[in-house]
């Protein structure tokens, strides 16, 4: 865990400790990157326009404690952004052979995952990407733990109907 003063230095605009603020908070951020994205290059990339946003609006946050939500809540955004954009390029033939193997290994954990609304990726992300507790999950999307038990619970029981439905 982070010093609060360390966060309220980085949110008064001290570049040092934001510094510090965005190496800390690196890895996980990566790792949201990378399962967004699926590509080293790509989540990199998203780490530098996360670190220019993050000096450019760090102002905007309002309590320190929420300093990691407020994060990955900008990370998810660029790489949706990265995406999109993603969509409208037409890929070379490096890009193709790339998608190819990640589509081969992972097109139906990512269908699957796309069956999804907005909500239950977002929960499945917080617990199994970013590795958070129950309770850890329960303080910053603001609801009783035994809350984010039951749609956890019902969301991995929605994701496994949804691969024996593939599996048919």
């Amino acid at each position: 865990m982070l010093d609060e003063q360390l966060i309220r230095a980085a949110m008064k605009g001290e570049d040092e400790a934001l510094i510090a603020l965005l190496r800390h908070y690196e890895a996980p951020l990566y790792r949201v990157a990378y399962s967004y994205l699926h590509n080293e290059h790509d989540a990199i990339e998203a780490i530098q326009e996360l670190s220019y946003r993050c000096f450019r609006s760090i102002g905007a946050v309002k309590e320190p404690r929420y300093i990691g939500t407020w994060l990955t809540r900008i990370m998810m955004n660029i790489c949706r952004d990265m995406l999109r954009k993603r969509k409208r390029e037409l890929p070379s033939s490096l890009e193709q052979e790339q998608l190819a193997y990640v589509q081969s290994m992972d097109v139906e954990w990512l269908d699957l995952l796309s069956e999804l609304d907005e909500q239950q990726r977002e929960l499945i992300y917080m617990k199994y990407v970013e590795d958070r507790t129950n309770a850890a999950i329960a303080q910053q999307l603001s609801l009783p733990e035994g809350t984010v038990k039951s749609k956890l619970h019902y969301t991995l029981r929605r994701l496994r109907h949804l691969f024996r439905e593939e599996r048919l």
